[in-house]
């Protein structure tokens, strides 16, 4: 686990400036504080900060081939380097070290840009081939590790594992200019996170998911590639108990891959299904005891440790706890700093807290994200099956109107007892599927967020809706099953740009690298082949998961309310946090900025702080971008467009 970033000029092969190269990638200390190495060549500069795990002694980068003419920076892990280090051997290569950054750079000779489609784990890396003068980046199929880049006016491209590292270039030719993307905004406020390929800025772009970027010296930019996708066949000839035995086959093969390390070697234990089913693989596998960790909480509404502590016990790990305050709020302007753009998933908290305690004792931790989304396990999957059941008992025609209109009439009430909150269940009876499954993901719903843009912003947005990312992707699924259709779009906006982005974040603060067992590409390629009806039966989300893991893991973790890591907000926003919520929305760049109409936003306070409504997703979604804007050198006075009024200053 690293961070890389670089330079590379599209046009000719103009000096790179050393003392750029090394403010870029001085950025990212954090997320290698091992070590710190630049290469520089004419017209391309490669930088790299190094997490020591594997080939502690000689896997140093930037890293080259046999005769130097081939130099990549690598982030991440190949997990089946150890099967394809005899295999291009064969073919002639010469290894010098025993690292899996140096499979990279053979493979590519053998393979070309093919040579991703034989790695097995996670990545984003950039190499450069003299001989062929290209540049080529790569990023793994789930998103697990980040790429950003910008191709600058000048011709200089730039990327980086962090958007920060990006955003110290300054060079000769400028900076990257730092002028705020109407569409990301929208983005944002639906998702409460920026979905690939756009950041915060117009100028710069994720790298997607499973997505290669080839580019030739004096050719135009090419758009990104993909390279692989999973495809919901769900077509596998095979019984339930056939399916089980095989999932713990595949579990433990994926655990063991991530096993492999120099360095102490641990797990997250929360206490929920995905992460206990990982340290019970891990127990198994180990011949001494599993390092896992947990965090619980003073209030006992947002605690599960005991239910860690019960998997603990059972396989008598070294468990390490530390309980924290349920009002940990003070890490507002630390996340704002570590995700260089806005991130509304208040669960960054506790995540930014268990790595901390997690770096105490280990290097590298495995964790449950991925499991959800693979098998099934969101609650809202089962309430989303729910409604498409009742959608397809009435035409398009009559749904529509009829449920249009109870959405409507029906009052909002989040003090009231689930079963009378009725309202968003008519919305959604009145959508499409995808239209509905947009409007229970959004953080802030509409006609909310079209209340909350001022009229300026509004036409910078020219019609834009948010759901158009869902649409993009749905176009692609393959599949009209409802399940698997949720599935693949959590699978390309939610896992990537909320949970991956998270952890990401969260651990490498830490200098703490995470691995995931459950998202391993092979596992998720064989899930899809199984029949919904196997994932979710009724309300029971990740069935034959749990029914799998009950030789395993006690009765109580497996079937009990998931319960996620949740924080207060909504009685922060009524407390602790409120004359900071003030202050911060009604006051200063929120006011500057041009493209919030203030009258929705006392409103929301209003109704918020008499607990008439509960609006803590949208508070903490505007507290969020507040904070992102605060921690830029400032908002350049500027004409025109609410746009333009918001290019933030270098």
């Amino acid at each position: 686990m690293c961070g890389i970033t670089g330079i590379f000029d599209t046009r000719a092969a103009r000096e790179i400036p050393p003392s750029t190269l090394q403010r870029m990638n001085d950025t990212q200390t954090h997320r290698g504080p091992d070590e710190g190495s630049v290469h520089i060549e004419p017209g391309v500069g490669f930088g790299h900060r190094r997490l020591s795990i594997i080939d502690v002694a000689t896997g140093q980068q930037p890293l080259f081939n046999e005769d130097g003419s081939v130099v990549v920076v690598f982030n991440g892990e190949i997990y089946n380097y150890g099967e394809l280090i005899p295999e291009l051997q064969a073919l002639g290569h010469v290894f010098h070290t025993k690292s899996d950054t140096e499979v990279i750079v053979h493979a590519w000779e053998s393979w070309g840009e093919d040579c991703v489609q034989r790695f097995r784990g996670m990545f984003a890396f950039a190499l450069w081939d003299r001989n062929r003068q290209t540049f080529f980046m790569a990023r793994d199929r789930l998103g697990v590790k980040p790429m950003y880049y910008a191709l600058l006016g000048d011709g200089m491209l730039l990327f980086g594992s962090e958007l920060k590292s990006l955003l110290a270039y300054g060079g000769s030719g400028g900076a990257l200019v730092r002028e705020i993307d109407p569409l990301a905004v929208e983005e944002y406020f639906a998702f409460g996170y920026i979905p690939e390929p756009r950041t915060i800025f117009k100028g710069a772009r994720k790298l997607p998911p499973a997505h290669t970027l080839v580019i030739r010296r004096g050719e135009a930019l090419r758009e990104p590639r993909e390279f692989w996708d999973v495809r919901f066949t769900l077509d596998a000839k095979i019984s339930e108990a056939e399916a089980r035995e095989e999932l713990l086959r595949r579990l433990d093969e994926s655990v063991r891959l991530r096993m492999i390390a120099e360095v102490p070697l641990g797990a997250f234990l929360s206490g929920g299904v995905d992460s206990s089913a990982v340290v019970a693989a891990m127990a198994g596998l180990s011949s001494g005891p599993v390092n896992t960790c947990s965090i619980g909480f003073d209030d006992p509404a947002y605690n599960e440790i005991e239910f860690a502590q019960s998997v603990a016990d059972r396989y008598r790990t070294q468990h390490m706890v530390e309980t924290v305050s349920v009002d940990d709020y003070g890490l507002v302007d630390t996340l704002a700093h570590l995700y260089d753009e806005p991130y509304a998933d208040s669960s960054a908290i506790p995540t930014y807290r268990v790595s901390e305690l997690a770096r105490k004792r280990v290097t590298v931790a495995l964790s449950g994200d991925g499991g959800d989304e693979t098998f099934g396990g969101y609650r809202r999957y089962s309430m989303h099956m729910l409604e498409e059941r009742m959608r397809s008992a009435l035409p398009a025609g009559m749904r529509r109107p009829l449920f249009g209109m109870l959405g409507r009439v029906y009052p909002k009430a989040d003090w009231a007892p689930r079963v009378f909150r009725a309202k968003t269940t008519f919305q959604g009876m009145a959508r499409s599927s995808v239209e509905a499954y947009f409007h229970s993901m959004s953080q802030l719903r509409e006609p909310l967020r079209s209340q909350l843009y001022s009229a300026r912003f509004k036409s910078e947005l020219g019609g834009y809706s948010a759901i158009e990312v869902f649409h993009r992707h749905a176009a692609k699924a393959g599949t009209d099953d409802p399940l698997a259709l949720i599935q693949y779009l959590d699978l390309h906006t939610y896992l990537v740009g909320d949970i991956n982005t998270k952890v990401d974040r969260a651990s490498m603060a830490h200098s703490l690298e995470v691995r995931e067992p459950l998202m391993d590409h092979p596992l998720v390629e064989w899930a899809a082949t199984l029949p919904s009806a196997f994932k979710l039966k009724g309300s029971n989300g990740k069935a034959f998961f749990k029914k799998a893991l009950e030789p395993r893991l006690p009765e109580d973790v497996l079937y009990r309310p998931k319960m996620g890591f949740a924080v207060p907000l909504a009685r922060w926003f009524r407390g602790p946090l409120r004359e900071r919520m003030r202050a911060s929305l009604l006051e200063g760049p929120m006011q500057d900025c041009g493209m919030f109409n203030e009258s929705t936003v006392r409103a929301l306070i209003a109704e918020h702080e008499s607990g008439s409504r509960d609006h803590s997703p949208a508070l903490w979604a505007l507290l969020m971008f507040e904070a992102f804007l605060r921690g830029q050198s400032g908002v350049a006075a500027g004409a025109g467009s609410a746009v333009s009024a918001n290019t933030v200053a270098a």
